[in-house]
């Protein structure tokens, strides 16, 4: 007899969730409690659920086509029992009991005065342009060697991205290179902190109050990172987190806005709330809420804030097991930096950092281009990273840049990203290995 196709009825909700991410996590324990039919699963379509279980095992990197992936998401704990939990509270839409809850672990993370979750740290970071008032014309102050997200929030608000070029140890904003880009018109300075390697956020946050600027830093990669002692996200007037796949600490998309100068709380709040007052509605304030200000909706999902929260519970974890991980790549690649030049992360004795990424720096785009695909080759998916902003096509319409860009450009076209994630330990020295294995062959082939 042919089988029925399956319409998941509210009973169901944890089998459709377990289907969903089948792909991602190798879960099939949960499937096998199915009731026999035909599932739409990722990238199948409608296929049996017993056939499908009963294939051969997923191979890790299915997705990419690769048997060592750059990243692999991985659930930690409860993940699954607070979204159904979620559910079964009855609120999936922002601002519920996970969300609040998040948003606390979050303060003490960060050692911040207010956090308040987001959809993305793109959210945030649009919410952070706002808060620092930045009008058409106005000047924002970034590292042209970054993702676009902060760029755009300037570019909508009418504001004028200016790039200045980053240090050639930590690759991040030069201050030196910042004071050379202000002009009357800057409000503000971006701050990344590259790789969980806090900026130089002294010379910076000097500079910001001299000129009454407003100081974001845009920790996405950060979270656990440590400037002198001090937590990432607690050191400018604003902060924004990321919890992309990508990130030590996920929910698929997501992020934060930490607080720390106490006159923009309450218009955070409001603009959070798609400028609306609702915020001071719901804790009794006023006895109705109405539009007051510019504003989005940028509050995640209920969902997403259920599958936050384990992560953040054991961040501290996570930053260990990818500091050891990290530890790792640097012992084994030591001599390619004192003997051949690879460039290696550098992290200062004044920070530490949350083990978010190890990248190597080529000694040039040919051999950085070579070593993706001899990695590829052999399996494994070592991406290249920022295209830098400067030399975009909305780059050139939109911004300017100061200076010769001379270290943006050469890491762009040189640096190289190894694969980085929890539970890596499993496949850490097959990368390692191939890794050496790659320079002996450029020697080899050098030596004829």
């Amino acid at each position: 007899m042919k089988p029925q196709k399956t319409t998941l009825q509210n009973g169901d909700y944890t089998h459709a969730m377990h289907l969903a991410i089948r792909i991602k996590f190798d879960s099939s324990e949960f499937f096998r409690t199915c009731p026999p039919g035909l599932y739409l699963l990722p990238g199948a379509g409608w296929c049996d659920i017993r056939q499908w279980l009963d294939r051969s095992p997923l191979e890790e990197g299915e997705k990419t086509g690769m048997a060592i992936p750059f990243n692999k998401p991985r659930i930690i704990g409860e993940e699954l029992q607070n979204i159904a939990a979620a559910v079964a509270l009855g609120q999936l839409s922002g601002d519920g009991a996970y969300t609040k809850r998040c948003s606390e672990v979050m303060e003490d993370l960060t050692d911040s005065r207010k956090v308040l979750l987001t959809h993305s740290c793109t959210a945030a970071l649009e919410m952070s342009v706002i808060l620092a008032d930045v009008q058409p014309g106005d000047e924002v102050i970034m590292p042209s060697f970054n993702f676009v997200s902060g760029a755009n929030a300037v570019a909508l608000r009418g504001g004028v991205p200016v790039f200045v070029d980053v240090d050639p140890l930590t690759l991040n904003i030069s201050p030196e290179q910042v004071e050379s880009a202000l002009t009357e018109r800057t409000r503000a300075i971006i701050a990344v902190h590259y790789a969980g390697v806090p900026a130089e956020m002294d010379s910076l946050g000097e500079i910001a109050r001299q000129k009454n600027l407003v100081l974001i830093e845009d920790a996405a990669q950060a979270i656990g990172s440590r400037y002198r002692g001090k937590l990432a996200g607690g050191l400018g007037d604003l902060a924004t987190f990321s919890f992309h796949e990508t990130k030590n600490v996920i929910s698929g998309e997501g992020g934060a806005i930490c607080i720390n100068n106490p006159s923009m709380v309450e218009r955070a709040e409001i603009i959070r709330e798609k400028g609306t007052n609702r915020s001071r509605f719901l804790r009794g304030q006023v006895d109705k809420y109405t539009w007051v200000d510019i504003g989005s909706s940028y509050l995640p999902g209920e969902i997403i804030s259920a599958f936050l929260l384990p992560q953040l519970l054991a961040e501290r974890e996570i930053r260990t097991s990818r500091l050891e991980a990290v530890n790792r790549y640097r012992s084994a690649f030591q001599e390619l930096e004192s003997r051949q030049g690879i460039g290696l992360p550098h992290c200062p004795e004044w920070a530490d950092s949350n083990g978010h990424m190890f990248y190597l720096v080529m000694r040039n785009q040919t051999q950085r281009d070579g070593f993706i695909r001899y990695m590829a080759q052999h399996g494994i998916n070592t991406p290249f990273h920022y295209v830098p902003l400067h030399s975009s096509p909305a780059g050139k319409r939109c911004s300017r840049h100061v200076g010769a860009m001379e270290n943006t450009n050469r890491v762009s076209q040189c640096l190289v990203r190894l694969p980085l994630y929890l539970g890596i330990e499993e496949e850490i020295d097959q990368v390692i290995d191939r890794v050496h294995k790659f320079f002996e062959c450029e020697a080899s082939e050098m030596a004829r």
